[in-house]
């Protein structure tokens, strides 16, 4: 499991690249990558991109922190999640600096992206939709190397702390619904509530909103931050036995959704309204099932396998192919970002070079002559010989992104195939094969 938090550097940008690069964190620097920059010369990289979009904003860059939970993996993996992570977030587009940091109980990683793209030169633009963009990214790459994933909608509002020690049960807000849940079936009224929980040591403060302080807690805590079942009304409601749950209103779902496993279902065994309700789930899933076989004309259950098996190829096929050109994409982007700095700081440092006083044009012009230094290493690296022609490199940067438009719409196609044909062989094997189907998934 990983939670992921972002947040904007508006000053002294090289002291937060400094501190996440520090050697005693990131085990002498082993676990430290760049891309699109050196891991010494990135807060002058990242100056000279902005500098060359003209960005006058007060945003210098973007610091993003990834924690893993205590033991589920190693350095060495976290470190290549986290380079995944930025892969795919950032797109090559953004110069970045990822450390790993091994220095505490859990491992975490810290991602320092520039605020500017130097591939378009626009700014990254960060608000709830990017953050769950980030979120959703962490959770489906955690989940590809086996790690748990943070269940939507119950973390809000947790501090990673939080999240681990409510995990584990220790935390003041999982303590104080663990108290509240188990007075309330004990207690005729909510001021009892309140006395019994005064003498459980907690501190009461009444206003607007209800909140209680532990002993050695250092601030109160809102009843209506632990969930809609813990405001002051809804515990009364809870207390008389007439509190309802809200739900969301839904609309005509038609989507096609697995059948629900009554024999095996807890919860089914312990409600007979969800257990009658679950029945006529499970008619209408069978026969929305049934209706998609005729509708894409599979009759027989070797057809339906054989489609899924066809459908996965293609998928397997579209996503190696969107890799390929985002790999290419990648390449050209950076070497066009040091082919134009290489051609743009040349003459300065030729300038260098000629001057007899070289430390007096040093100090006039370093930063240029690190960051012509810095392009003409990674030109070498990158095993160039002839600068390339600029405008070519543009032209294809281009059409592969047209091309990796469509290539996308085909691997979002394939992906959501194999869904729908995914969960209508799980509805058909528990119809046809049902005892066959609960062997297999007590064997997961």
């Amino acid at each position: 499991m990983a939670v992921t938090k972002t947040h904007p550097i508006k000053s002294t940008l090289k002291a937060a690249i400094d501190y996440i690069l520090n050697p005693e964190k990131t085990d002498g620097k082993l676990l430290a990558s760049s891309f699109g920059c050196g891991l010494e010369t990135a807060d002058i990289e990242f100056a000279w991109t902005r500098e060359a979009a003209g960005d006058r904003g007060t945003h210098l860059g973007r610091h993003l922190i990834q924690s893993f939970a205590v033991g589920e993996t190693t350095p060495e993996e976290a470190h290549k999640i986290g380079m995944e992570l930025a892969g795919a977030v950032l797109g090559g587009k953004y110069e970045f600096v990822l450390t790993t940091h091994v220095d505490k109980d859990h491992l975490h990683n810290h991602l320092i992206f520039n605020a500017v793209s130097f591939v378009d030169y626009k700014k990254y633009h960060s608000n709830k939709q990017s953050y769950h963009f980030i979120r959703r990214t962490s959770d489906r790459i955690c989940k590809e190397h086996g790690l748990s994933v943070v269940v939507p909608g119950q973390d809000k509002g947790k501090s990673y702390a939080e999240y681990t020690a409510e995990k584990q049960g220790t935390s003041y807000k999982a303590k104080l619904k663990t108290a509240i849940d188990t007075l309330i079936p004990q207690v005729k009224d909510f001021d009892e509530l309140l006395r019994r929980l005064q003498e459980m040591g907690y501190e009461i403060k009444q206003g607007k909103y209800i909140s209680f302080r532990a002993a050695g807690q250092e601030r109160f805590t809102r009843t209506k931050t632990l969930g809609a079942a813990y405001t002051e009304e809804a515990i009364k409601e809870r207390i008389k036995g007439v509190y309802v749950a809200k739900t969301k209103t839904l609309r005509e779902d038609k989507k096609i959704r697995l059948v629900v496993d009554l024999e095996n279902s807890i919860k089914a065994q312990q409600s007979a309204g969800y257990e009658r309700w679950a029945k006529i789930h499970n008619l209408k899933q069978a026969a929305k099932s049934m209706n998609f076989l005729t509708e894409n004309k599979i009759e027989y259950y070797s057809e339906l396998e054989s489609k899924i098996a066809d459908i996965m190829t293609a998928h397997d096929a579209a996503a190696k192919a969107v890799k390929e050109v985002e790999q290419r994409m990648s390449d050209l982007s950076l070497l066009i970002k040091h082919t134009t700095t290489y051609r743009q700081l040349k003459p300065i440092y030729e300038e260098y070079r000629k001057s007899r006083d070289k430390e007096k044009y040093l100090r006039g012009h370093e930063s240029e002559i690190i960051l012509f230094e810095a392009a003409a290493r990674a030109l070498k690296e990158m095993q160039i010989k002839k600068l390339p022609d600029l405008a070519a490199l543009r032209k294809e940067y281009s059409s592969l992104n047209d091309r990796k438009s469509k290539l996308y719409e085909d691997y979002r196609q394939t992906k959501k195939q194999m869904q729908e044909y995914g969960i209508v062989k799980k509805n058909v094997d528990s119809i046809l094969y049902p005892s066959q189907s609960k062997a297999r998934e007590q064997e997961r």
